[in-house]
């Protein structure tokens, strides 16, 4: 337990008129900030998650933190990337710099504005989180590589149409509770398991409700030493924090059995001393619902293939064995890239002290966090645990 969570910021997530990369970054700083009961003086290191690869004219932006406070003014600040991953690739970051020695507190924001790029150039955005050399003529984007995924895997192991809709619906109905979540729409098993004018095929065998959401939004969070942590009025410890990263070719790899995923889960949970059946809930990486599905076995909920039944019986419902995403992923919630990772941790955080409100899991003592750069390429693993 080097490094502890003591205090964060989540804005909601959405269409957000009239914000801007600046003005969400300053928002989720400053409400960080002020959560932890700490000024800007009093932070050693920033480091800012934002993926962007076009979605912002800006692309140099660490010292955009600096605009909340001229208390920043020659704090060292670094932008961290990693894909999909990047909010958790900042956050694994602010672990190291704390467990160096170099910080006692570090400042962590995750930040991503979308929904200004028109649709063709977010779909070509986000294929460059593929290989390009093989993958980057894919049609419909990042969709397209899923889709091909989803194909793979129902031609291995049938039709998991059923369980992918049982996915949608059920991050969809915890998202409702979730004041940060861009769609809070209770859908039904229904309307996500049938085509329709308003949920029609996207690519492959994945439709609209399978795939996560263009977003806006930002998330930050305030890490110190365990030591400074417990003199202040919350403190979220890290049991484990593993990184893995695996080839970018598809090619190179059983794209069916997320390798990295698994190896990511294997090492957070030995370097934890727990298994999987000691968590309390999981927030995972929903960027479509095929990949959830594959990160339940990955996991070790199941063995390869048989993912569907734990969705089909429950076992990941608020209720189930296991609750899955009860934030409702990224699925409900939306997925602004850069964002993504320091949310889930947010999200994490507020279930273990029981600030989680509509979406608490009663008596949340452990949770998981996965979080998937690319295809399973970049793969981070966290397990929390409140000390204090």
């Amino acid at each position: 337990m080097t490094a502890c969570i003591v205090g964060w910021s989540h804005l909601p997530f959405g269409k957000l008129e009239g914000e801007t990369v600046e003005s969400l970054i300053v928002k989720a700083a400053v409400g960080a900030l002020d959560h932890a009961g700490i000024g800007p003086e009093d932070v050693d290191e920033i480091l800012l998650g934002h993926f962007n690869a076009g979605f912002s004219p800006q692309d140099f932006t660490a010292s955009l933190v600096l605009q909340a406070s001229d208390a920043f003014r020659f704090k060292p600040a670094t932008r961290v990337e990693n894909a999909c991953a990047t909010g958790s690739a900042a956050v694994h970051q602010g672990i190291k710099t704390i467990r160096a020695g170099s910080a006692k507190v570090v400042l962590v924001v995750g930040v991503e504005k979308m929904t200004s790029t028109p649709g063709p150039e977010i779909g070509k955005n986000l294929l460059k989180a593929s290989y390009l050399p093989e993958e980057g003529e894919i049609p419909a984007g990042f969709a397209g590589v899923f889709g091909q995924i989803a194909a793979a895997y129902f031609q291995k192991y049938g039709d998991q149409s059923d369980a992918l809709a049982m996915i949608a619906a059920k991050n969809h109905k915890n998202g409702v509770n979730n004041p940060y979540a861009q769609m809070r729409k209770d859908l039904g098993y229904e309307f996500c398991r049938q085509e329709s004018e308003k949920n029609p095929f996207v690519a492959g065998p994945l439709k609209r409700t399978d795939c996560s959401l263009v977003s806006d939004g930002a998330a930050a969070l305030v890490l110190t030493d365990t030591q400074t942590a417990l003199k202040m009025k919350r403190a979220v410890a890290f049991r484990a924090a593993a990184h893995v990263q695996d080839f970018l070719p598809i090619s190179k790899r059983d794209i069916l059995l997320f390798e990295g995923c698994s190896e990511g889960w294997k090492r957070a949970l030995e370097q934890a001393g727990v298994t999987i059946d000691d968590l309390s809930f999981v927030e995972t990486h929903d960027c479509f619902t095929i990949a959830e599905l594959i990160e339940y076995e990955a996991m070790g909920l199941a063995k390869p293939g048989e993912g569907a039944r734990i969705a089909l019986e429950g076992q990941t419902a608020m209720d189930g064995r296991l609750p899955v995403n009860p934030s409702g992923g990224l699925k409900a919630k939306g997925h602004p890239i850069g964002a993504s990772g320091v949310s889930m941790h947010v999200l994490s955080s507020m279930q273990l002290t029981e600030e989680a409100g509509g979406i608490q899991v009663p008596g949340a003592k452990l949770a998981g966090i996965f979080n998937m750069g690319g295809a399973a390429v970049a793969n981070y693993v966290s397990v929390l645990e409140r000390i204090k």
